[in-house]
């Protein structure tokens, strides 16, 4: 079993190191991920978990869980019953929410050998897979995920929510185009979220020097950034793919969201902002507001 990739786990430890070394509020609170993950007792001195380099990073993931998050739990209280997760990594919703997560049908799509790794996992901290919880196993080379999604037991005539975070700077053009190509086509009422990667080109110099610096440990990770978006450029391809609605969610918003009455000063790291987009005839929703 391959175990998940140091992105994943990245996104997982720094989730638990905003409960540990932020002050409350916090903007979201999972310390599971930390535990499956198992990294070991120096895991707070690696070089990438220092509170002052990585606070902005670290913020970025917290805001973007509780963005997904929130949405889910807003469209589950509308009546939507699935939910679907690309990319799933060490997301830990099915095991914190149960109070939401019971009442949908959770699909998470990952590669094979990290999803195995994962069960494994839950397995051993005696957390197991409730029947409203499926695994995807999906080689994203080789596999159309949402044939293996059906399989699944996905509904195609009932509308979903679905996440894709930090998915698509590792995409082509192309691949990420299809993939809202296919979303755009779910049942009427689904709504996606998926970020985005801005170009260097368009942030300030300070950010500019932030986002260059992580796509050259992308890169070393064997884990380059393939694309990146304008907001304009997002917001024409999800309509071009068939969207009924679709507005972009920058990160100043979520600062606004999540971050504006904070005395510490933690901010979002700019270069990922939000697509929502919405499939079918539903009327526009409120969750999200164009920027």
């Amino acid at each position: 079993m391959a175990a998940p990739d140091s992105t994943a786990v990245r996104t997982a430890l720094w989730r638990a190191l905003h409960v540990a070394v932020d002050p409350p509020p916090h903007v979201f609170a999972d310390e599971l991920g930390l535990r499956l993950a198992g990294p070991g007792a120096g895991w707070r001195q690696r070089d990438d978990m220092d509170p002052a380099t990585a606070g902005r990073y670290r913020a970025g993931m917290v805001a973007r869980a509780r963005f997904v998050e929130d949405l889910v739990a807003e469209q589950a209280g509308r009546g939507v019953g699935q939910y679907v997760i690309l990319g799933a990594g060490l997301d830990t919703f099915a095991q914190r929410r149960p109070e939401i997560a019971s009442r949908l049908r959770v699909f998470e799509v990952d590669q094979p050998g990290p999803q195995a790794w994962k069960r494994a996992r839950l397995a051993e901290l005696g957390l197991g897979v409730p029947d409203w919880l499926h695994f995807v196993p999906v080689d994203f080379e080789t596999t159309p995920w949402w044939d293996r999604l059906a399989a699944a037991g996905f509904a195609p005539d009932e509308p979903a929510v679905v996440a894709s975070t930090g998915v698509s700077m590792y995409l082509s053009k192309e691949a990420n185009a299809a993939t809202l190509r296919r979303i755009a086509g779910f049942a009427p009422g689904t709504t996606l979220a998926m970020t985005f990667m801005l170009p260097a080109g368009l942030l300030d110099e300070g950010e500019r020097a932030r986002h260059l610096a992580t796509a050259r440990r992308a890169e070393a990770a064997g884990t380059p950034f393939v694309s990146s978006f304008s907001p304009a450029e997002m917001l024409a391809m999800a309509r071009e793919a068939g969207f009924r609605d679709a507005v972009h969610v920058s990160g100043a918003e979520l600062d606004a969201r999540y971050f504006a009455d904070r005395a510490d000063g933690l901010r979002v790291v700019r270069g990922e902002e939000f697509l929502v987009a919405t499939a079918g005839a539903a009327a526009r929703g409120t969750h999200a507001a164009s920027s």
